[in-house]
């Protein structure tokens, strides 16, 4: 029933971004550009013109970029230092470093149609598939790559070039005060100091005048308490985590990484699964769930972005937005967002709610029924819609942590009524690939449906990418009865 394509998308170290590189004691950077501006002009231009010459091929634009991180460190630079443009830009490529984010592993893929259909033959799709990348230091980054599937459902990947970037944070990004103010007490912070900090905001405010009224706050109570201390600092955390990103339209999608900025994700965002989103108005825009990582605490996120070049990250809270692999359904049911959730770590949960970033309701509705998946199940990826229901991918794990890629049908009207499941893996691991990052896994972050045939992207051990099909009638031929655990 597996049909494969032959496709593998691997790690590559050659592809690398530029980072800040500033020393942890800011005390130093003032040292450092006195050197710097120490070498004569010709000197600095000898230095500027071999740093070009080694590192202009790896970038667009590269002069630019350090440009840009000059003035990042300006501020740590006394006012009546005037550089010439050698020096400039030379005080940016000090301060500026490469990071080889695709290295080690491109995996935990997830694919949705691309917002640009035209051109194309007839019965065909283009589509996006995201993917899960690691290199230094194990940090996940976001990356992605395009492609199109015939109306036989043929898979091809277009060809990326050598080169990448990161976004740039949004200036001035607005926040919604009736919002944020709910969101910080549901994190534990209904106090005085949250109340005072927040009640001169506008109904809509910035990052800077939540800052300067976090500052009066803290001016007017010094010394601060611990817990005001601890407030402060979590209401400048979640503005922080709340964020939007920018790229050039014009830099092509396989060059675009979402590297991480806020606290929540310092260490990584992981598992994106990303779906094609029609609300009840007609309204559609791209949704990601994925996991944010800061090194100690994991934290379901989600994204949203109309054209994959503007992205905005979105905290989610409420008592049920805990753990990994969330996976909002496509559409509103019965009028309220939905999500395949695994909040125990161990079952597969349905949440509801009438606000996308709040979270209350869970409920399970499978557990562990068959060997293959005695540790644990969750999704791979948002539920499928089609006309004998909803197609749920999942995931399970046995022995020795094999992972294996299975499948469910839940109740179009009820998604809390499994129709059917398999009782073996659709995909297992084979033996020329159960070797990698992570031994005995295969993975997917999301499906889609293509005429005919079921499209799934999955990851080889944690390291590798490759792209199965499925005759969507075969599958759905072969769902078991229920069977209740």
């Amino acid at each position: 029933m597996i049909q494969d394509t032959g496709i593998v998308i691997s790690p590559d170290s050659a592809r690398v971004i530029t980072r800040p590189c500033l020393p942890s004691d800011g005390s130093r950077v003032p040292r450092i550009v006195s050197r710097i501006m120490a070498l004569g002009e010709s000197a600095a231009r000898e230095e500027l013109r071999k740093t070009v010459r080694d590192f202009s091929g790896r970038h667009h634009d590269f002069e630019a970029v350090l440009e840009r991180r000059y003035e990042a460190v300006r501020g740590y630079m006394p006012a009546d230092i005037v550089p010439s443009r050698a020096h400039r830009l030379l005080i940016g490529a000090y301060f500026t470093g490469e990071r080889s984010y695709a290295s080690t592993a491109l995996f935990n893929p997830s694919i949705v149609a691309h917002p640009d259909q035209s051109g194309l033959p007839a019965g065909s799709v283009r589509f996006i598939m995201s993917l899960r990348a690691t290199g230094e230091g194990h940090i996940s980054t976001l990356t992605f790559r395009s492609g199109i599937a015939d109306r036989h459902g043929s898979v091809s990947i277009d060809e990326s070039s050598g080169f990448a970037c990161t976004a740039e944070p949004r200036p001035n990004v607005l926040y919604d005060k009736p919002c944020f103010v709910r969101k910080l007490y549901e994190m534990g912070f209904e106090n005085d100091c949250s109340r005072q900090c927040t009640d001169t905001l506008p109904a809509e405010f910035t990052m800077e005048q939540l800052q300067d009224a976090v500052k009066t706050y803290a001016q007017g109570h010094d010394p601060l308490t611990q817990p005001d201390r601890l407030t402060c600092e979590k209401i400048v955390w979640l503005a922080q985590c709340n964020y939007e990103v920018n790229f050039d339209p014009r830099v092509p999608l396989s060059e675009r990484v979402l590297f991480p900025i806020s606290p929540s994700e310092q260490n990584g965002m992981e598992d994106a699964r990303f779906v094609y989103f029609r609300d009840d108005d007609g309204a559609e825009k791209y949704y990601a769930t994925y996991t944010a990582y800061d090194g100690r605490v994991i934290l379901p996120q989600i994204m949203e972005t109309a054209d994959f070049a503007h992205f905005k990250m979105i905290t989610l809270n409420g008592k049920a937005a805990v753990n990994k692999g969330v996976a909002l359904f496509p559409r509103k049911i019965n009028g309220r967002y939905a999500m395949i959730s695994r909040n125990d770590n161990e079952n597969i949960f349905l949440m509801y709610s009438d606000n996308i970033h709040f979270w209350h309701e869970a409920v399970p509705i499978m557990a562990p029924a068959y060997p293959w998946e005695f540790v644990q199940i969750g999704n791979c990826g948002s539920p499928i819609e089609t006309e004998r229901g909803w197609l749920l991918l999942t995931h399970g794990v046995g022995p020795l942590r094999q992972y294996s890629i299975g499948a469910a049908l839940l109740d179009r009207n009820d998604p809390s009524r499994v129709l059917g499941r398999l009782s073996e893996p659709l995909i297992h691991w084979k033996e020329k690939s159960r070797s990698g990052y992570v031994p005995n896994v295969v993975y997917s972050c999301g499906a889609i449906v293509h005429g005919a045939t079921l499209i799934i992207p999955y990851a080889l051990s944690d390291q590798q990418t490759t792209i199965a099909r499925v005759p969507l009638r075969e599958i759905m031929d072969k769902f078991a009865r229920r069977q209740d655990p």
